[in-house]
């Protein structure tokens, strides 16, 4: 069975889950037009995910998570029960709630103890939303609430008239967990605990038919008599968690008895509630049997240590997999049908494991959004500015690496956006915009590649004075003659601020600067488009994982380079009479009817001079980021494979246009070509500055 850290490991990994389901219900009521009533499930989801960990909390004495969590969701019950009429006033609290909350859980989790005065006050805060706060001060409130602690009744499906008056005595527990409630991380003991706070417990066990503990599968029943006024409903609440994991049955001991050990004096209470909840069950299931739900999958906790390694593995297996392909195929034996079958199935079992062993740490960037939510709260507060944040693309799947290191270059970004790019009210009035600003944080998959923007519809990059902090800063001759994507590039470089003094949001000069060294880092890169008065828009561009990708192999003068797979849209032999000379040096080819720019790598990686097409060579029809099409000059096609990445950065350092490298089935090392790269920053010579134009252009 797991220890008790082991447990208390795995309560804090579900309070994430938890605290994500509370964040999603706080965006559903924020979108709501203001004449729109919530939906109720959208409030009991919020409810049951702060009452799930007040409870986990309460089982492992982390009183401040449980104080606070027992305030926050008596207010989501006033919320659900109509007692608390749903405002836009309240959102705003109750996303600094669920803030406050998350705080509290990280300090347990640490192992600190929060301040006493500081959670008085966030209690406060937080009742005082509360219908009946015109009682008392909320200081009073928030002292009630800490030295009385009533947990929520439930009714667990029962009409009120089949109990018109609350019952209150001794109880006898009978207690059977299945196996299953071990297996999911949960202890007697802890459901025990909560138990003792209700009054005195007098517990014995009885093991099952062979009378023989089996840790395997555990067959052990509890009997517990509790002597308590509480209400029925309140033990109820406290096997909450384990109703469809055990088999449970309360009953109520009449007080005037005065002994607990006397069976005659039980009656059936729960067995009348167990029945009518089970008769109104089947009624439903039969009446609407299409909204069954299945329920949630079963997954494991693995340790990412594990998990890192057995993707290297993989990688392995990868290569080996490929070294052993082409040393048959070279060989000067003959290959019998049967091997090659077989070479081909182990080629296909080999992606098929990889594709799985990657699908382990995939991950969708929702709980990172939720957690840029705070930033923009936060940020905005501190600025003093009305911001509206939309997310899209939330469930957008990237490596669980790739994830944990954007969360210093988002916030980055997004800090920026609030401070420098949004404009206050009175100006956004001024200039015909609505007076709240909007931030929008956003992920889609482009091309084989994870696309994030952040969007912000404030007033643009201010060029001229971002030339001019330049200049006076000495990160630009005074001479200079740059355009506008260079000016905009210039926000990027070390030291670069355009702030007048240094304030808690800006003027270090090392934000964007962060966020252009840790994305290169991740093999990714940054692009920004602003328009004067409408709005700047950063765009992250980063490989959908850090470990394997599918790529052409070629040739560009003697040398093997790869080419992702996802961004080849097709290879072509060029005709002489469709090469185009554009200026002295640039050259285009017509395909249908569009014209494209020719990016020759023999000349970019200074292999050769350039090479004249129509006599030999290849062109690949590649798509970047951005959607825009260019044609790639190269050798020849050699192979199209998966192949294993690995980092220049980490064990080199930087490459130009390059992103990583691999090993081949000969051993050898090739470089994996970043296209991006080499469309944004390639020279003008190498057609740079051309775009694809319509051929009757």
């Amino acid at each position: 069975m797991a220890s008790l850290d082991e447990l208390r490991q795995i309560f804090f990994q579900e309070c994430e889950e938890q605290l994500e389901e509370l964040t999603d219900g706080l965006s559903e009521l924020e979108s709501l037009q203001a004449d729109s009533d919530p939906d109720p499930e959208t409030i009991n989801r919020m409810f049951r995910a702060v009452h799930s960990i007040k409870g986990g909390a309460a089982s492992f004495s982390l009183d401040a998570i449980t104080q606070y969590a027992h305030a926050f969701e008596s207010i989501l019950d006033e919320l659900r029960s109509g007692k608390l009429i749903m405002s836009r006033e309240i959102i705003p609290v109750f996303y600094r709630g669920a803030d406050r909350l998350t705080d509290y859980i990280a300090i347990g989790e640490a192992g600190g103890v929060q301040n006493a005065h500081e959670l008085e006050n966030d209690i406060s805060e937080i009742t005082a939303l509360s219908s009946f706060s015109h009682h008392g001060s909320a200081a009073e409130s928030a002292e009630d609430c800490i030295a009385e602690f009533v947990p929520v009744a439930l009714s667990f499906g029962v009409q009120e008239e089949n109990n018109p008056s609350p019952q209150q005595g001794d109880y006898s527990i009978n207690f059977s967990p299945t196996a299953a409630l071990y297996s999911n991380g949960h202890e007697p003991v802890q459901i025990f605990r909560e138990l003792e706070t209700l009054g005195s417990l007098d517990i014995s066990f009885s093991l099952g038919a062979e009378n023989v503990w089996d840790a395997s599968e555990p067959d052990i029943s509890w009997h517990i008599l509790l002597s308590s006024d509480c209400l029925e409903s309140e033990i109820y609440e406290v096997f909450e968690f384990a109703q469809d994991l055990a088999a449970i049955k309360i009953e109520m001991v009449e007080k005037k008895n005065s002994a607990l050990d006397n069976k005659d004096a039980i009656f059936p209470a729960a067995q009348k509630v167990e029945a009518e909840v089970k008769a109104q069950q089947a009624e439903k299931s039969d009446s609407a049997p299409e909204k069954v739900k299945s329920g949630p999958k079963a997954t494991v906790r693995v340790d990412l240590e594990l998990v890192d390694e057995l993707i290297n593995m993989v990688g392995e297996l990868v290569i080996t997999q490929a070294v052993m392909t082409q040393s048959i195929t070279e060989s000067e034996l003959s290959v019998s049908r049967q091997l090659a079958t077989t070479l081909d199935d182990f080629k296909t079992l080999t992606r098929n494991i990889q594709e799985r062993v990657m699908g382990i740490r995939a991950q969708s960037v929702k709980p990172l959004f939720q957690r840029m939510g705070r930033i923009v709260r936060e940020t905005a507060q501190i600025a003093g500015k009305d911001v509206r944040f939309i997310t899209d693309g939330e469930d957008t799947e990237v490596d669980r690496t790739v994830i944990e290191r954007l969360v210093d270059p988002l916030t980055h970004i997004l800090r920026n956006a609030i401070d420098h790019g949004l404009e206050h009210s009175d100006r956004r009035t001024e200039a015909g915009k609505v007076p709240n600003g909007s931030v929008k944080l956003s992920a889609a998959h482009r091309s084989g590649r994870v696309v994030i923007e952040v969007n912000d519809d404030g007033g643009g990059v201010n060029r001229e004075k971002v030339l001019t902090s330049a200049i006076e800063k000495g990160l630009v001759s005074e001479t200079a003659k740059l355009g506008d994507a260079e000016i905009d590039r210039l926000l990027f470089l070390p030291g670069f601020s355009t702030a007048s003094s240094v304030t808690s949001l800006s003027g270090r000069g090392v934000g964007m600067d962060v966020v252009n060294s840790e994305i290169r880092r991740l093999g990714g890169r940054v692009s920004i488009i602003s328009t004067p008065g409408q709005g700047t828009t950063i765009s992250i561009s980063l490989p959908l994982t850090l470990a394997v990708l599918d790529g052409m192999v070629v040739t560009v003068a003697s040398q093997t380079m790869v080419v992702p797979i996802s961004a080849i849209t097709e290879t072509i032999r060029p005709e002489a009479s469709k090469i185009h000379l554009i200026g002295p040096e640039a050259r285009m080819i017509s395909v249908r009817d569009l014209m494209l720019p020719i990016i020759d790598l023999g000349t970019i990686f200074g292999f050769e001079s350039e090479r004249k097409l129509g006599e030999d060579g290849i062109l690949l029809i590649v798509e970047d980021d951005k959607g825009e099409q260019f044609a790639l000059a190269v050798d020849h096609i050699l192979d199209q494979r998966q192949v294993v990445i690995k980092s220049l950065e980490s064990n080199y350092g930087h490459v130009p246009y390059v992103a990583a490298a691999t090993i081949l089935g000969d051993g050898q090392i090739a470089l994996i070509i970043d296209l991006d790269e080499i469309t944004n920053e390639i020279p003008t010579a190498a057609s740079a500055s051309l775009k694809p134009i319509r051929a009757s252009a």
